[in-house]
């Protein structure tokens, strides 16, 4: 009960903090669902090559910076009830060197990963917190709209007297550090409608190097290594539906270097998202 309360009572003070500054801007948000036809974080496969339902809410505090998320994570089948997950995510963004060209784009989040399932009070709780890093730059390389970007990740169990902490009948532990090394670039192409000359197919990459992250404390496998884990390439593309409503396919294929992350060497997945801007 302590930490939702302490959770609570940071909402509540960044939403009070986005209030003190109505006058300079306005809420603005997104609502999306999501659905995979596999769930793959960060290189683990969640819930076994089942599909999963991914809504979630995302709160821009008036234009201060400040955002506040809530996303959710069901599997498509009855065998995973307990691996179920919300994520609770505060987070502030900004920008650094305005007008250079080593112009960095920066956001910081707090993360409380929680697993309704299983009790935050008790040795099986799978309850975890984060906080990470992402740093962008948008005009650094000499191609326009190539961008790379650099995650720096801390996890850790929320409770370490838990089966993800100290308790882990493997010996392994949810806390670590990760590195993520992404690079984007929109591509565009001939429109695919009538109505839409051209195309924007955005090209996302990353490379994860995993320094004994897991979001289980490794499970069956045991511990992670410490090692780079997986690639993934992917591409997507956004159809504007009207009305703020837009629709987002993509399609991804992750290359695991490591068996702790995965023991599937491939990984090919779909995601499909319908989302509503306000």
């Amino acid at each position: 009960m302590k930490k939702k309360t302490i959770l609570m009572s940071v909402v509540v003070f960044l939403s009070a903090a986005g209030l003190a500054q109505a006058q300079q801007g306005e809420l603005h948000g997104a609502v999306d669902l999501t659905y995979q036809s596999k769930y793959v974080w960060r290189g683990f496969d969640v819930y076994g090559d089942k599909s999963a339902i991914q809504p979630s809410i995302d709160l821009d505090l008036y234009g201060t910076g400040f955002g506040v998320s809530l996303m959710g994570h069901r599997a498509n089948s009855g065998e995973f009830e307990n691996s179920e997950r919300w994520d609770y995510t505060l987070y502030y963004y900004n920008s650094l060197f305005e007008g250079e060209t080593y112009v960095t784009n920066y956001r910081l989040d707090w993360v409380y990963y929680n697993y309704p399932d299983n009790s935050s009070h008790t040795t099986s709780s799978l309850d975890l917190q984060e906080i990470n890093t992402i740093f962008s730059w948008p005009k650094i390389l000499p191609i326009e709209g190539l961008v790379p970007s650099y995650v720096l990740v801390k996890l850790w169990p929320s409770n370490s007297g838990t089966i993800v902490g100290a308790r882990s009948p493997t010996g392994g532990t949810a806390s670590g550090w990760a590195h993520i090394f992404m690079l984007d670039y929109p591509l565009t192409v001939p429109g695919f409608l009538p109505e839409t000359p051209e195309q924007v197919l955005n090209l996302h990459t990353e490379l994860i190097y995993n320094d004994g992250v897991a979001p289980d404390g490794g499970g069956a496998r045991g511990p992670a290594d410490h090692d780079w884990s997986n690639a993934v390439f992917g591409v997507s593309t956004d159809f504007d539906l009207g009305n703020n409503l837009s629709f987002t396919p993509g399609i991804y294929h992750q290359i695991t270097m490591d068996d702790s992350i995965n023991d599937d060497k491939d990984e090919t997945w779909v995601a499909l998202n319908v989302r509503y801007k306000f």
